[in-house]
C-alpha cells in the first residue's frame, strides 16, 4: 500500500513508461482511505499519546489532523490517573464527539471503563478469582471497584455476612470491611444495565480448594504446623492450616479423657499441631494436638509425690467413688468412696458433684498401671480442739484400773472357750 501511495502521489513511474501518477484517480482514492482510517468515530477507543497537560485539560494525539481534548467533568473523574500521567505517555481514550471548532472530545475514564468491562466479561467467562478493595456499602451488601467499574457483592455472597438483628449492627459489620481487599468471582454481568454482581463466597470456596491441593502435596506425617481453630464439632476440632482445614479428632486433643473439644480449645485460638495422616484422594488431613505434649503418666513420678495436696475437678460419679481430673496436668485419678468423708457414705453424690473443684491429697501413685489414688477426707484441715470442754470430758470418763482390765479380759477368754 505504501508503494502504491508513493507511486500515486510522488510522481514516480509505475512499472515503466514514465507516467505521472500524481494526478491519477488512484491518488484521490488513497487519500480518502487515509482520511477514513484516521478520522475518529464516536464510541471508538484509541490509544493516544499525551502531548500537553494544562490546568483544565489534556491534549492527546490520536493520529488525527488535530489533537483530542480531555476536559470538563471528565478531567475530574480521572484524578487518580491524572496524577501519574506525563507528557509522552500512552493512554487509552474513548471518542465522544467532534465539536463545532473541530476539536475531538475524548474520555479517559470511559476508555478505562470499557476495558474494565471487557476484563469483567473475560473473568465471567473464565471464572478466575480476582481481588478488589471494598469502596462503600449499603443495606444489601458491599460495593467494590474493578478499575472504573463498580461491582456489588450481596450480603448472601459474603463469607461473613452480618448476623445482627438491627440495621446498626449490620452497618457496623459492613463498615468494618471498608478498605479490605476481597477475593471475588463474577456471577452476573449486564453492561446495558451497568450491572456487575460478584461473589466472595464462591471465590473463597475455589481459593480454599486450590490452597488445599497445594497444601496436600506438601504435607507429610510428623510435620508440625501452626493453625487457627476454625470450627468445633462434637467429634473434634477443625484447624485452618492456611487455606485447608485439618481435623483433630476428640481422641487426639489431649492425653486425658475429653467429653467435648471446647474443654481444650476455642474457636479463633492459634495452636501448633502435628500431621498424623494425609489422604489426598479423600482430601482429608488428620491432626493431633496431644502428641506435641509429653504423656502425663510418663512424667507423673517426677511431677507428684504421695502426700501432696493438689486441686482436682470432679469429672464422674460412680457407685464406688468419684473420678477427679487434676487441674494442672489433666491426669485423672479416683477418690474411693471410703476416702470422701469420715462419715459413712452411701453414694458419692452425698459429698461431691460433677464440675466441683476440691483440694485432694495423693495417697497412691501406680504409673505402670496408670492409676492415681486420691483422698478428699485426708485433705481436709484438722478439726480444732475446744480446750474448755476437753478437760471436763476427761474427768467424767475415769481411766479403768488394772483390776478392771484384767477382769474384762478374763470374761472375754471365758466367752471364747467352748463349753
Amino acid at each position: 500500500m505504501n508503494e502504491v501511495r508513493a507511486m500515486a502521489t510522488g510522481g514516480q513511474s509505475w512499472l515503466n513508461g514514465g507516467i505521472d501518477y500524481q494526478n491519477h484517480p488512484m491518488a484521490a482514492l488513497l487519500e480518502e482511505i487515509d482520511r477514513s482510517l484516521q478520522e475518529p468515530v464516536t464510541g471508538e477507543i484509541r490509544t493516544g499519546r499525551v502531548v500537553d497537560k494544562r490546568p483544565n485539560e489534556i491534549l492527546v494525539d490520536i493520529g488525527f489532523k488535530s489533537e483530542g481534548v480531555v476536559s470538563g467533568r471528565e478531567y475530574e473523574r480521572i484524578g487518580d490517573t491524572l496524577a501519574t500521567l506525563r507528557v509522552g505517555d500512552e493512554v487509552p481514550v474513548f471518542v465522544i464527539r467532534e465539536d463545532r471548532d473541530g476539536n475531538v472530545q475524548l474520555s479517559i475514564s470511559r476508555a478505562l471503563a470499557e476495558k474494565d468491562w471487557e476484563r469483567a466479561e473475560a473473568l465471567m467467562q473464565s471464572q478466575d478469582i480476582f481481588e478488589c478493595p471494598v469502596d462503600s456499602y449499603n443495606r444489601g451488601g458491599v460495593i467494590v471497584r474493578l478499575g472504573q467499574v463498580r461491582g456489588f457483592v450481596p450480603a448472601s455472597q459474603l463469607t461473613s455476612a452480618p448476623q445482627g438483628n438491627s440495621e446498626e449492627e449490620n452497618d457496623a459489620r459492613y463498615a468494618s470491611l471498608m478498605g479490605d481487599t476481597l477475593k471475588l468471582k463474577v456471577i452476573d454481568i449486564d453492561r446495558k444495565r451497568n450491572r456487575l454482581i460478584l461473589s466472595e463466597r464462591l471465590a473463597m470456596r475455589e481459593w480454599r480448594r486450590q490452597q488445599k491441593d497445594q497444601l496436600l502435596s506438601s504435607l507429610h506425617e510428623g510435620l508440625v504446623m501452626e493453625g487457627v481453630i476454625s470450627s468445633i464439632a462434637d467429634f473434634g476440632a477443625f484447624v485452618d492450616l492456611g487455606g485447608a482445614d485439618g481435623l483433630i479428632h476428640l481422641s487426639e486433643l489431649s492425653w486425658n479423657r475429653v467429653t467435648h473439644p471446647n474443654e481444650v480449645v476455642k474457636v479463633g485460638e492459634r495452636i501448633k499441631v502435628q500431621i498424623l495422616s494425609v489422604d489426598a484422594d479423600r482430601r482429608r488431613i488428620g491432626l493431633s494436638l496431644r502428641r506435641l505434649t509429653p504423656q502425663p503418666w510418663e512424667i507423673i513420678d517426677n511431677t507428684y509425690q504421695i502426700g501432696q495436696i493438689v486441686k482436682g475437678r470432679i469429672t464422674k460419679l460412680v457407685n464406688f467413688g468419684a473420678f477427679a481430673r487434676l487441674v494442672d496436668t489433666g491426669i485423672e485419678g479416683l477418690i474411693h468412696i471410703s476416702e470422701l468423708s469420715e462419715r459413712r457414705v452411701a453414694h458419692p453424690k452425698e459429698v461431691v458433684a460433677e464440675g466441683d473443684v476440691y483440694d485432694l491429697r495423693i495417697i497412691r501413685i501406680e504409673s505402670d498401671k496408670r492409676r492415681l489414688g486420691l483422698s478428699l477426707k485426708q485433705a481436709l484441715p484438722e478439726p480444732e480442739i475446744d480446750w474448755q470442754i476437753a478437760p471436763s470430758a476427761a474427768i467424767s470418763t475415769p481411766t479403768p484400773s488394772a483390776e478392771t482390765v484384767e477382769e474384762h479380759s478374763d470374761e472375754a477368754v471365758a466367752v471364747a472357750e467352748p463349753v
